[in-house]
């Protein structure tokens, strides 16, 4: 279903940035890596597949790199790969998505006029399929399998819900900012809201840490999200299908 009804954001990522750099004392240079690693992906307990991912700044905006692979012994082979542009104010100005394992179907997105345009080819059509949205290019991207999407999203939220006080950010607890976002995967568009429920302590790698948790609701159900003081994401609960995202 279409969402067409989406909060714009007004924040630029460029103000984005500065906020999370100034909340670990650091100075955005230009070529930033901002963040970069691997995300192993669990299913009761099993890992069963790892994205690594890369995020960098520069003067023309950012890239958020991912690569998906399933692992060894673990039903069907999967691998796909992808890369999101992202223009100096936080709008889209490119998403490619490609399978290499087991097809070869490949997506892209792009603004075309004042909305949104997906171009879909080797998915078992015979010709190429155009996807229109009806959405501004300041919709977020989350993408199935990109988990790191999650991490930009909450970025996103940093900047538009939270402010700085005396170094430190501070966001509302318990109160729902809204989103509109697109899954190019599935050619779907989607409302959701993502909400700060303050500081946890979790087990990670088998040593306890105060996170902050974050909850994203939309239709499909509650993702919930630990980020370090950094504010990269360490841990991904989704209760639904018994999945965890685990920071290696």
């Amino acid at each position: 279903m279409q969402f067409v009804k989406i909060v714009r954001l007004t924040v630029a990522a460029a103000a984005m940035m500065p906020l999370i750099a100034a909340a670990v004392d650091k100075k955005e240079t230009s070529g930033q890596l901002v963040d970069s690693g691997a995300l192993g992906v669990f299913l009761n307990g099993k890992r069963i597949a790892t994205e690594t991912f890369s995020i960098q700044q520069n003067p023309t905006g950012s890239v958020i790199s991912s690569q998906f692979k399933t692992e060894e012994g673990v039903g069907d082979k999967a691998a796909q790969s992808s890369e999101l542009q992202l223009a100096p104010n936080g709008d889209i100005r490119k998403y490619e998505w490609k399978e290499i394992v087991p097809g070869k179907a490949q997506a892209t997105v792009a603004p075309s006029n004042e909305y949104l345009m997906e171009h879909i080819s080797g998915s078992g059509s015979e010709k190429p399929e155009d996807q229109p949205f009806m959405l501004p290019a300041s919709t977020s991207v989350l993408d199935d399998y990109v988990f790191i999407h999650r991490e930009v999203l909450i970025w996103r939220y940093l900047a538009t819900a939270c402010k700085r006080e005396k170094g430190a950010v501070q966001c509302p607890a318990n109160q729902k900012t809204q989103f509109g976002a697109i899954n190019p995967h599935q050619r779907s568009s989607l409302p959701l809201s993502v909400e700060f429920l303050g500081r946890d302590k979790i087990a990670i790698r088998g040593a306890e840490q105060e996170m902050n948790k974050f909850v994203l609701h939309s239709e499909g159900g509650d993702w919930m999200m630990w980020l370090d003081d950094q504010f990269k994401l360490q841990r991904i609960l989704v209760p639904a299908d018994s999945t965890e995202v685990l920071r290696d």
